[in-house]
């Protein structure tokens, strides 16, 4: 289930979570994970339990509002990263950054500190790690004891892999980020202020990576199920 909640009030729960102190997951979603999801049943189950879930993408607003709630406010990864960064330094909450390429999520880690000084970024590491890596891994985050985990591997695997490790990494907070720490590193542009305030940034990202082309033609799909679910509700409320 999708929280329909603001910016501000989204910060203030995560800050509740870290404040309980018990591992909570947090998932940022977007369209083609929904879509995914319905033809998934262990990544559909997987959502449905995560102790938040945000509205990432203008896909999931629209699909709220169709069905009869109202959104307005995208709650999307990187944004939401930047607003817990901003807020650990008053908080003196520690951050773990895991995933991307070797190098990256350190460059990430250094560009948040530099965006946000006083931060503690209290570690980090690649998602290029293999099985056999794991148990040092989780031992080296459970050791740091960040506050927030923010886990970059892509989704849906990094969904799957915070919810069979969160028990044992005991952290408070853990955030799939997909591709945020690219973008936070210099490595992937972001769209133009422009267009992420008209709601075009996945626009912009298709644009600039034709390669996302393939992924994208899920979307009509996705808009048909979200129709579908619509009538559905319709001709049972007419009943």
């Amino acid at each position: 289930m999708v929280n329909i909640k603001s910016m501000d009030q989204t910060v203030q729960i995560i800050e509740d979570f870290i404040d309980r102190g018990r591992p909570s997951q947090v998932i940022t979603l977007n369209a083609e994970i929904i879509y995914q999801a319905q033809h998934n049943e262990a990544l559909m189950k997987l959502i449905n339990k995560a102790d938040l879930v945000t509205p990432d993408g203008i896909g999931v607003i629209w699909a709220a509002n169709q069905l009869g709630f109202k959104a307005s406010e995208r709650v999307s990864g990187i944004d939401l990263l930047y607003r817990l960064c901003e807020r650990a330094v008053f908080k003196g909450w520690r951050i773990y950054l895991l995933g991307a390429a070797p190098g990256l999520a350190e460059q990430a880690g250094e560009e948040l500190k530099r965006l946000y000084p006083g931060l503690c970024i209290c570690g980090s590491h690649h998602g290029y790690f293999s099985e056999a890596d794991e148990p040092a891994l989780i031992e080296e985050i459970k050791n740091l004891a960040p506050a927030i985990l923010f886990v970059a591997l892509g989704a849906p695997r990094q969904e799957f892999w915070i919810d069979q490790n969160k028990s044992i990494l005991g952290v408070p907070v853990s955030v799939g980020v997909g591709g945020s720490f690219d973008v936070i590193a210099g490595i992937k542009k972001r769209a133009p202020r422009l267009f992420i305030t008209l709601n075009l940034e996945w626009l912009y990202r298709l644009v600039s990576e034709p390669s996302r082309l393939k992924r994208q033609m899920v979307l009509p799909r996705y808009v048909g199920l979200i129709l579908r679910e619509k009538l559905r509700r319709k001709n049972t409320a007419s009943r």
